[in-house]
C-alpha cells in the first residue's frame, strides 16, 4: 500500500521501517497532519497518525477529497478523530489497541493492519471503522 505516516519521531523511525520490512511503500514525515501538510497525502492509500493529530471535519474532508480512505493511528486512543463524521465519509480507521504500548508493539501493530487490508482481511479488535460490515470483529 502507499502510505504518508505523519508526526513520526526520529526514535520511531527505525522500528517501523523494520516491522514494516519493505512490504509497504511508506513515506515518513515528521510534521503533523494538517491542511499544509496534506499534500504527502496526494496519491496515498493511508495515513497513518498519532494520538497528536487532530482529524475533524476540515481534515477528514481534505482526505476524503484526495481519495483517502484509510487510517490508522499510532495510538489506542480515537479521541482525536471525529469519529462520527469518519463513519459517514465511510473511512476505514484502526488503532493499535494492544496494551503492550512499546514502539515495537505499536510498530507491529501498524504494519500488520496495513497488511490485512491488503489482504481484504478483518482487522479484528484494531478495526475502528464506523460502519458495520460481514467480517468479524473479534480476531
Amino acid at each position: 500500500m502507499r502510505v504518508v505516516v505523519y508526526n513520526i519521531q526520529d526514535f520511531e523511525k527505525e522500528t517501523l521501517a523494520k516491522a514494516n520490512a519493505k512490504v509497504h511503500d511508506l513515506t515518513l514525515i515528521s510534521n503533523p497532519l494538517n491542511l499544509e501538510t496534506l499534500r504527502y497525502a496526494v496519491g496515498k492509500e493511508v495515513v497513518i497518525i498519532s494520538h497528536k493529530d487532530i482529524l475533524d471535519r476540515e481534515i477528514l474532508d481534505a482526505l476524503h477529497n484526495i481519495n483517502v480512505n484509510k487510517i490508522i493511528t499510532r495510538s489506542s486512543t480515537m479521541d482525536h478523530i471525529d469519529m462520527d463524521y469518519a463513519k459517514k465519509l465511510k473511512f476505514h480507521v484502526a488503532n493499535t489497541p494492544d496494551s503492550d504500548t512499546s514502539l515495537e508493539s505499536v510498530a507491529q501493530q501498524t504494519i500488520k493492519n496495513l497488511t490485512l487490508w491488503t489482504q481484504n482481511e478483518c482487522l479484528g479488535s484494531s478495526c475502528q471503522c464506523g460502519f458495520s460490515c460481514n467480517k468479524d470483529k473479534t480476531l
